[in-house]
């Protein structure tokens, strides 16, 4: 395990995006309306908000951006880190954060990196803002996480494709040494799992062929298991679930253990989700309350990176918080990787949810 603290960093705001575009469950073709009601029984997911092909996560992330740095009233010249996290580039190279700096209008001077992290990467993410704004003489940070996975999902894979939903996240951070703060986490890594969550095809190793976009069965010969290409994103359920509900426990107790802190002092569970039935046997193997551990799942699906900012963002929008919020999060999945962060929310955070529109 990977543990470590840092100091004097607060979350000021966040804000979510998600394409205009609504799919439910029980308007899939893909299924009967039996097994449509007993897909979202077990995955709690009713409907996700997908892209059309033309928006990107980077536009996602934009517009949440614009709304929170509007909200708080931030100077963008005064932005020293963007940080943005995706799955879902606009390209190869360059990167997605250095356009997003451009079309942000944030200044030249401005530290940009692109982190290619899915499930696990909000909290790496802030472990990266925030150790930039700790350790120099930056102040004030963006990190962007989204994805738009749901383009990288056969349409005929009942595996997948219902899964995944599309958002993009903006969290501002700030650097205050005169209010005392800690964040303690704990991230690691398990490359060995490679096979849990992959497409193959599209990078280096694998160069994007003719036959990469044509379409197998995923059982060999079985029609009712789905088709999928080489370009389209596999996943592996029991070995990810197997993974998930033995890491993301271990993770939090450790933070746990390292902090002296118990589960009935913490006031919410951020979780990333997954789907309901893994989440749920998390909370239970933790022993943690139903009403501690939110879920945005049954409204936007897995949105990979996303999901923690969202499901912050649902739970607290439009809501006054007159106390500080004692919190963990904790992202699993695909890497495999996992990491956990506990902290105070401010008081005073803000958050924003909007939804994207094609001009």
């Amino acid at each position: 395990m990977s543990l470590f603290e840092v100091e004097n960093v607060h979350i000021k705001g966040v804000a979510a995006c998600v394409p205009n575009n609504l799919v439910k469950t029980i308007d899939l073709e893909m299924f009967s309306e039996k097994d449509a009601l007993v897909f979202s029984q077990n995955t709690g997911i009713n409907q996700r908000y997908v892209s059309d092909g033309t928006i990107c996560a980077s536009d996602l992330c934009f517009q949440a951006a614009e709304n929170i740095i509007a909200k708080l009233n931030w100077q963008k010249e005064e932005i020293d880190v963007l940080i943005f996290v995706s799955q879902s580039p606009d390209y190869i190279l360059p990167a997605t954060s250095n356009l997003l700096q451009n079309r942000l209008g944030l200044s030249k001077d401005c530290f940009c990196l692109d982190i290619s992290l899915g499930c696990s990467g909000y909290i790496y993410g802030l472990s990266l803002v925030s150790n930039l704004l700790q350790n120099s003489k930056f102040n004030k940070g963006l990190l962007l996480v989204g994805d738009t996975i749901s383009t990288y999902t056969s349409s005929e894979d009942k595996s997948v494709h219902p899964l995944f939903g599309d958002a993009g996240t903006a969290t501002a951070i700030k650097f205050d040494d005169k209010k005392p703060s800690k964040w303690n986490f704990d991230i690691g890594t398990d490359g060995s799992g490679l096979e849990a969550i992959k497409v193959k095809d599209g990078g280096a190793r694998n160069r994007t062929k003719v036959n990469s976009f044509d379409y197998h069965y995923i059982k060999k010969e079985d029609e009712t298991a789905g088709k999928r290409r080489a370009v389209d994103l596999h996943l592996n359920g029991i070995d990810v679930f197997n993974f998930a509900i033995k890491t993301a426990p271990n993770s939090i107790k450790n933070i746990l253990e390292e902090t002296g802190s118990i589960i009935e002092n913490i006031d919410y569970f951020f979780l990333h989700q997954a789907n309901l039935f893994m989440n749920e046997t998390i909370r239970k193997r933790l022993k943690i309350e139903r009403e501690k551990a939110p879920y945005s799942i049954e409204n936007f699906g897995n949105t990979n990176g996303a999901s923690i900012p969202l499901t912050i963002v649902q739970l607290l929008k439009d809501k006054s918080i007159e106390k500080e919020l004692k919190v963990i999060m904790c992202g699993f999945g695909v890497g495999l990787s996992w990491g956990s962060v506990m902290m105070d929310l401010e008081k005073s955070l803000l958050t924003d949810m909007s939804f994207y529109h094609v001009e």
